[in-house]
């Protein structure tokens, strides 16, 4: 997203050697490349309807948005979720000793506990503190359910017993009962019995000297219910106000009660949405407290890495994936960050895994300095624009929640439901026709990898609130390369059924300069469904149908797909159809948009045709049914 340079700076000589340029002679370079095609092409939208332009000019006038102090890091957190409290008090100390400045306690029953988590129960709480020192400027973060809330006063029990100061101790406490509402679809009671309940609960933390903050309003339950931005940011702020109101009406003034909540976001791959959003919290919290007669103080922001953007599939991507999502978060102004391991969602991961997560922090901050510079997207003409847009896209959001009477009423409503289902449903298309790509799920796959490595520990469903009286739509998680992953599961229960993967044979016509784009374009296609593809054994002699018919009995695949180009499809792709077709094949692809040859095509065999923009997941798994019934 460049900025289009609007003067010539006085103080690069090398640029006084140039006319300065502007964004009329940059448009109408542009114009002679679209050779007539709409500029509005060049201009993309995102899940909210929020228009993203080609270029930009400079933001003038724009000023750092206050978040943490300036030139200081963020916190490194580290998630503790061993199901075995001693093996995670084991995991904790060396997060520690290795560079992390924080520890993220995930208990059992937590919206982010991924299937594990650790025991909500004192006990568990006490070992896996064992000789971490909560005096020393550690951070302490709580991931707790609806299940564990009473664990925040066993902590502090527990704090106290030690002999520690409260005061001296830096706990986000995390309690969420809108968060754990949505996530369960359900409430054990009306908001009017829950509010007074975690009101009193940070009275009695404050009361014992710890500072909080204690009410977290946690966005990742949109985001991992597939959410735009908007939604996201919506959510968290109608969260903060519900509890804001809620601390105001158990007697806490407005200006200490703004220091007992924080936010939580999700932080994925899209570094300049994931950027803004952060940016645009700061901003809309601001208006909040300004509404309230409060001078704008920094909110707490903690990030956290993107569950649905995780692939069990070359799970090692992940780690770009994850390092373009702390960037963003980083560079945004987030307070901490936890960077979720690459393996998290094939199981438990192991100790290089955490490594992983824990050092892709560690390199931005030691070694890229990111922290170094406070809120450096600042005047940036791209990242300026998107911030304004969100705010004004996720304010009217949340006065459309407030309307409805708040966070709860909204949720019992299915109001916040609908729309984030409505956005999922919007993602889900983009994925399957491969316009959201997931690399190493949903294009370039490696059908030959080797599983990484996890840690041998069983996984934990959530326990069903058996007492619930209130119920409606839950906000279910979801990742964004499911539906693929089934495919190439089906790939490898085939592989351990028959010793070998289903098949697809690719009929390369004329020379290679003709099929070698759609033959590669085809092979991603297929491979990403666990169809292999297979390459005659050496090239066809262009036109020869009786050699074309050889190769493709001879590679034993049911499945054919024509690779060449648009001329050759006019010369020979009628006859190579039909040839195959003679000669056995069950369903034959076309790779390429057959445009006026398609009635000429079908007519001659060819059933399908494959092209950037086709729904993949419907062909392939229309491709394993014809495969499952012969």
């Amino acid at each position: 997203m460049p900025a289009a340079p609007d003067d010539v700076v006085s103080d690069l000589p090398l640029a006084a050697d140039f006319a300065p340029a502007t964004v009329d002679d940059w448009r109408k370079l542009v114009d002679g490349v679209l050779k007539g095609a709409p500029f509005e092409t060049l201009i993309a939208k995102t899940y909210d309807g929020l228009a993203i332009e080609p270029i930009y000019t400079r933001a003038k006038g724009a000023h750092a948005i206050a978040s943490r102090a300036a030139g200081a890091p963020w916190q490194v957190m580290q998630r503790i979720d061993h199901p075995d409290a001693a093996q995670a008090n084991a995991q904790a100390l060396h997060d520690l000793d290795n560079g992390a400045s924080g520890l993220t306690l995930v208990f059992a029953d937590a919206i982010g506990a991924r299937g594990f988590g650790l025991p909500p129960t004192a006990e568990a709480v006490a070992k896996a503190l064992d000789g971490v020192c909560l005096d020393a400027g550690i951070s302490i973060e709580l991931e707790m359910g609806p299940q564990s809330r009473a664990i925040a006063l066993c902590i502090a029990d527990d704090i106290r017993t030690r002999g520690v100061d409260p005061a001296a101790c830096d706990i986000r406490f995390g309690l969420d009962p809108l968060g754990a509402c949505a996530a369960s679809g359900s409430s054990p009671s009306p908001w009017s019995d829950i509010a007074p309940a975690v009101a009193e609960t940070a009275k009695k933390l404050t009361a014992v000297g710890f500072h909080g903050p204690f009410l977290v309003a946690d966005g990742r339950i949109i985001h991992d219910a597939g959410g735009s931005e908007a939604q996201e940011l919506a959510f968290v702020l109608a969260s903060l106000v519900a509890y804001l109101r809620a601390l105001e009406s158990a007697g806490i003034a407005l200006d200490d009660a703004r220091g007992m909540i924080y936010a939580r976001l999700a932080a994925d791959a899209d570094q300049f949405l994931t950027l803004a959003k952060f940016r645009a919290l700061r901003l809309l919290w601001a208006r909040v407290e300004q509404a309230c007669g409060l001078a704008p103080k920094p909110l707490f922001t903690a990030a956290e890495t993107a569950w649905r953007m995780l692939t069990r599939r070359d799970p090692y991507v992940n780690m770009l994936r994850a390092t373009i999502a702390a960037f963003s978060a980083g560079l945004g102004g987030a307070d901490s960050l936890t960077v979720l391991p690459h393996t998290l969602a094939l199981g438990l991961p192991d100790s290089f895994a955490r490594r992983i997560a824990r050092n892709t922090q560690l390199i931005l901050i030691e070694e890229s300095n990111l922290a170094k510079v406070a809120d450096p997207a600042a005047g940036s003409g791209g990242i300026e624009a998107l911030t304004r847009q969100l705010c004004d896209a996720a304010w009217t959001q949340f006065q459309d929640i407030e309307k409805a009477g708040g966070a709860f009423a909204a949720l019992t409503q299915n109001l916040i439901q609908r729309d984030v289902a409505a956005t999922r449903a919007a993602r889900e298309a983009g994925v399957a026709t491969r316009r959201d790509v997931l690399t190493g799920a949903s294009e370039f796959p490696n059908l030959h990898e080797r599983p990484a490595a996890v840690l041998d520990a069983a996984t934990h469903a959530p326990e069903p609130c058996g007492d619930a009286k209130i119920t409606f739509d839950a906000l279910a998680p979801m990742r964004l390369a499911a539906a693929f992953e089934q495919l190439r599961n089906r790939s490898d229960d085939w592989l351990q059924t028959t010793g070998a993967r289903p098949t697809i044979f690719l009929a390369t016509l004329g020379a290679a300069a003709d099929f070698t784009a759609r033959a590669t374009f085809a092979r991603s296609f297929f491979e990403t469904g666990g169809i292999e593809a297979i390459d005659p054994p050496s090239p066809l002699p262009v036109g020869e149908t009786v050699a074309l018919a050889a190769a493709f009995k001879a590679s034993g695949a049911q499945l054919v797909c024509l690779c060449s180009s648009d001329q050759v499809y006019a010369d020979q792709g009628a006859a190579a159809a039909r040839t195959l077709h003679a000669a056995g094949a069950c369903h034959i692809y076309l790779a390429g948009r057959p445009g006026k040859l398609e009635a000429t095509l079908r007519s001659a065999g060819v059933q399908d045709f494959i092209f950037a923009g086709v729904d993949a997941l419907a062909i392939l798994n229309d491709a394993w049914r014809r495969l499952e019934q012969r």
